[in-house]
């Protein structure tokens, strides 16, 4: 597979609800990130889970990293990467990166690792440099990690969110250097930390124009993210476009500016199916959402606004998509990676 990378992440705890590696949609994903494996201070990986990462009996091997190497002997076309941090293992990464020796130890084992179990690469899942100090010392980490990791055989990607409050805090010219990918995190622009409802993974403010018949909670938008990196010279091939196989629902709102009571989360594969046959895209804004009567306003991404995205990234010019995660995506038409692969491949018309 060449041109558009449409990559997944595989979050090694899916295996205990019975998604193995090789349930991904193999055969239209480029790239899998396996999420994850945790850092230590001095540099020194540890595991978060070793008993999927290494122990459980899945796809007739020893744990969910012998089954994703297994996977690449019959899908030559896919590049796999380990993904190190993620929201719940990142506070490490602050000292680990200001330290000269702890990055060299990183960056050897990461090496280790990924020729270990027949990875191509890794992806920095630190959420996120929080200074302009950490921004720096990102940059140390992203260079060192690349001696250990040359280009083009290795591949060295990073996730992060599209608010400029965290990326001012990086020199994306000089991280592009390193970086084959930056996925950005297109997704969580609203949920229970927001004072209202809004669409959670929009590329636009909602209604056209500049969404001021919103409250200011419901205009904040992914493409002012893209336009961002790319103002500050980060070559837009090099952007994947996240998509969220998840919904944030918000009961008691009926649409984005609402107020509401409690608000959740639910993967894509557990949707009631009326969510997904009712739904309705907001195309000012590329995004899906659906009332229920429960639940509330429920903001997801569906196949119709992930091909839209997917024409946006055409547009641009951007690498492609990633998708957190591929292990929550439904099969058949239904499938946002399926939607976004031949929304990317595909020059259809507008819908």
């Amino acid at each position: 597979m060449s041109g558009f990378a449409n990559a997944v992440y595989y979050p090694q705890w899916r295996v205990y609800k019975g998604f193995a590696p090789s349930d991904l949609n193999l055969s239209q994903a480029s790239h899998v990130l396996y999420a994850f494996v945790g850092v230590n201070e001095d540099g020194t990986l540890r595991p978060l889970d070793d008993w999927a990462d290494n122990s459980i009996e899945v796809d007739g091997e020893e744990g969910c990293l012998a089954a994703l190497a297994k996977l690449k002997h019959t899908h030559p076309h896919l590049r796999t990467l380990l993904s190190v941090g993620g929201a719940s293992a990142s506070a490490e990464f602050p000292a680990l990166a200001a330290d000269p020796e702890a990055r060299e130890t990183f960056a050897r084992a990461c090496r280790a690792f990924v020729d270990e179990h027949e990875m191509d690469g890794i992806d920095i899942d630190w959420e996120h440099p929080k200074d302009p100090t950490e921004g720096h010392d990102f940059l140390h980490l992203l260079y060192t990690l690349r001696t250990q990791l040359p280009g083009p055989q290795y591949l060295i990607t990073t996730a992060l969110p599209p608010g400029a409050w965290v990326l001012r805090n990086i020199n994306l010219a000089q991280a592009a250097a390193y970086l084959d990918y930056l996925n950005l995190m297109a997704y969580d622009l609203t949920g229970p930390w927001t004072d209202v409802a809004g669409h959670q993974a929009q590329l636009f403010p909602p209604g056209g124009d500049d969404g001021s018949d919103y409250p200011a909670t419901c205009r904040a938008d992914c493409n002012s993210g893209v336009d961002y990196c790319l103002s500050n010279g980060f070559p837009p091939n090099k952007i994947l476009l996240g998509i969220p196989a998840y919904a944030r629902y918000f009961p008691g709102a009926a649409g984005p500016g609402h107020p509401f009571e409690g608000a959740g989360e639910m993967d894509y594969c557990d949707f009631p199916d009326e969510w997904v046959s009712n739904a309705q895209v907001d195309h000012h804004a590329a995004a899906a959402w659906c009332s229920d009567p429960e639940k509330g306003f429920v903001s997801f991404d569906s196949p119709a606004s992930v091909r839209q995205k997917a024409r946006y990234v055409r547009d641009r010019g951007l690498g492609g998509l990633m998708y957190w995660t591929g292990a929550s995506d439904r099969p058949g038409p239904e499938s946002l990676v399926s939607a976004g692969f031949l929304g990317l491949y595909e020059h259809g018309e507008e819908e």
